[in-house]
Order: structure tokens, then sequence, then C-alpha cells
């Protein structure tokens, strides 16, 4: 019988061989309809799960399906080498809008209050005046009380590892720290707009919104740097079980100029995945058995659609502000488990990203991650089990020429 450490070596080994075959391929991006359009769609359930030890998280900023996977993407790498080396979900939904509602999705479940929909221009407490009945918190503000638990809370409770990966931070330590960094709680929140050399935004920092990440002596070791990253990923025993990776307000397509003058957009987005992508499937931990997802926070404030019978919460009418989510923006998800090309048109949104992931570990299911009817990643995404599969375990090679820049970004060839 083969042993399980083999066949994941065979596995990555088998995405190595097919990889030039798919960089010099023809493009194939799916140009699927709206969820509502493909209603027939449903979860490919599976015996097992993959024996997937690390999960990476890439979150981008406001754009939607359309620009991000189109024709005429300006992302090609997002669009083309990623989509052909792994996994397409079609029908990947935001919970809401603006920014830092979806980011506190994906790490604790939470539904949208007033505050975190205007991405909580003042750093302010939650004032938690209840719970209802689906157990969301009730209330006004933004940091989350210690009882409200993440997945990072979770994880450590298993005694397994996890990290914020945020670009910049501490850059001006005027702002912010280098580790653990936000506004005095009260104050007018700094990093709400980029400045010249530190581009970090609190409020695409999910950790910080919650007191029982802050309280803990957890917050100033696991919220890092982006810098710190590399030198993690050296080995499996250094690379956490869940890596949460947020680029900078300019790397990430959020500001359309840069502060720094750079046009910024998906472009600038998509070179820093260029320089950053090969670095985490290269290595150990990912070659073993990990999955990277990259998504998008919300799709552009005209969609605020929504998916998967999404509950906008007791807080706020809706969690899209002029609609039920936060619109259509797609993802893309790498992994030894993943044949190269598939696509999946299942609904899924943030909420059924933690669902996902606490799946893969065993862990409970965190607010609307609990959702009745919602779907987890299943034979429909892990398209290459354990059992010889040919996976997306190579390192997806930037395009040719492209060097990274010392921010991080890959430069155009000389």
């Amino acid at each position: 019988m083969t042993s399980p450490a083999r066949s994941l070596r065979r596995t990555a080994a088998a995405g190595v061989a097919l990889l030039p075959a798919l960089l010099g391929g023809a493009c194939a991006r799916p140009d699927r309809p709206p969820a509502a359009a493909s209603a027939a769609a449903a979860p490919v359930p599976l015996a097992s799960l993959p024996p997937i030890r690390h999960v990476f998280v890439i979150v981008l900023e406001n754009s939607s399906y359309a620009a991000n996977f189109g024709p005429g993407s300006p992302a090609p790498y997002l669009a083309d080498t990623m989509v052909r080396a792994g996994a397409l979900l079609t029908q990947y939904y935001a919970t809401g809008h603006n920014s830092l509602d979806n980011y506190l999705a994906m790490i604790g479940g939470v539904a949208p209050t007033p505050q975190t929909q205007g991405d909580c221009q003042r750093y302010a407490e939650f004032v938690q005046t209840g719970t209802a009945p689906d157990g969301q918190p009730v209330g006004r503000g933004c940091i989350y009380p210690a009882s409200v638990p993440t997945i990072a809370n979770q994880l450590e409770a298993r005694h397994l590892t996890w990290k914020g990966y945020m670009e910049d931070m501490g850059n001006d330590p005027a702002r912010e720290a280098a580790r653990c960094g936000h506004a005095p709680i009260g104050a007018v929140d700094a990093t709400e707009r980029a400045e010249r050399g530190d581009e970090y935004a609190a409020k695409h920092d999910p950790f910080v919104y919650f007191h029982s990440i802050l309280d803990t002596p957890a917050c100033a070791a696991n919220v890092v740097p982006l810098t710190a990253l590399p030198a993690d990923l050296a080995s499996v025993a250094t690379t956490p079980t869940f890596a949460f990776i947020v680029p900078n307000l300019c790397h990430d397509a959020h500001d359309r100029p840069c502060v720094d003058g750079r046009p910024g957009g998906l472009a600038e987005a998509d070179r820093w995945l260029a320089a950053w992508v090969p670095r985490i499937t290269a290595s150990p931990a990912f070659r073993a058995g990990g999955l990277l997802v990259v998504t998008l926070d919300e799709a552009d404030g005209s969609d605020a659609s929504a998916c998967c019978g999404e509950l906008s919460g007791p807080n706020t009418p809706q969690a899209g502000m002029s609609g039920p989510g936060g619109g259509r923006t797609g993802a893309v998800l790498l992994s030894p488990f993943i044949k190269p090309g598939t696509v999946s048109d299942v609904p899924y949104n943030h909420y059924a990203l933690l669902r996902s992931i606490e799946d893969l570990f065993g862990l409970a299911h965190l607010g609307y991650a609990g959702a009745p009817g919602l779907a987890s990643f299943g034979g429909d995404v892990y398209t290459a089990p354990d059992r010889g599969g040919r996976g997306s375990g190579a390192a997806v090679a930037p395009p040719a020429g492209a060097r990274p820049d010392a921010r991080g970004a890959a430069a155009a060839p000389r």
C-alpha cells in the first residue's frame, strides 16, 4: 500500500510536470453567470477531506468577478496562470460592504454592524446588548469582547498555530506598532489612509478587532509584518497551520492610484501575486499538503448581491447596505489536492470559507459559518484526492522575466 506521504510527494511531482503545459496553454477563463443561473450546482460530497495541514489565505480588494476573471482582465497571473493551475470558484461571494465586515466574517463568522460596514473610522469597542437566537452578538461598535472567539482561538485550543501577515505594518511607528498594529482604543484610526512608506490598514487586519486575540500575548506574537513570511516558509515546522496574508493598500488593488504615484488597482495586485504566490507554493508546507486561497473582500460597490441564503444578522438591515451581500468576486484555490483547471459553480461565500477551513481541522463552526445548508468545500474543489491525483502542487511561476521589487511586488522585466 502506498503511504500517504509518498502519495503526497507523487501528487506534487505530478503538478510540477504539468506546469509547462499549463503555462503554455490557451487562456481558459470561464465566464460563468451569477449563481441564480447556476442553481443546479451543488456540493460534491467526499468520503473524507484530504489531509491538508496548512492553509494560506490571501485577500485582495474591491473588484467584481467580471474584472477579476472575465475576458480582458488586467490581472493575467490571477485570471489565467493561477486559474489554469488550480480551481476557480465562479460563484464565490463576499458577505457585505464595505471592507472590514468581510474580514471579520472570514475569521469570526460575525455579521456586520453599521460601524464595521463603515470600516470603523474610530477604533471603538463593540458594546454588546444581547445575543440573537442564532448566536450572533447584538450591539454596536467594532472591537468584539473576549467572549466572541475566532478561528485563531479555535486553533490554539487544538495546539495548532496561526499567523496574520500584514504588509507594511509598523513601517511608521507613529501610526501603529510593528506587531498587532492598531490605533488606541477610542481614537480615530490613522491607518484608514495610506501614507508614503506605510500602506498598512487596520481595517484589513481582522485579528485586531477581537479582544479574544488583543488581550493575549498571541496578538503581538502572531500578527506580524509580511516580511516575516519568507523565513516562516523555510520549513514545515515554522509554517503556521493557518496563514492570513494581507497586502498593503496598493498591492491589494484598493488604492487607484497609490499614494506613491503607482497606478494601483488589479494590475498592481497581479504583480504582487506573481512575486508571492510562487514563494508559498514552493514551500515545504504547501507541497506536503497545503491549500492556498486567493479571494477578494468585496465586489465593487455597485454589486451588493449574495448567495447561500446569507442572513444580514441582528445589527443592520442589509449586510451589503444597498443589498443582501458583498457581491460576486470569485476565488482561486491551489493545492496538491486540486486538479489543475478545476472549475466549480457551487455557491460559496466568506462564511463558507471559514466553515471549510474549520472542517479541515475538525473545529466547530463559528457564527454564520454554521448556517444551515451552507456548503463547505468538497469534491467539486478537491478534485485530486490523495490517491495518486495530479494536483496543483507546483510552484506557480511568475511571468517570464519578472523579478520582485524591494516591497514584494513583481517588477517588469528589464
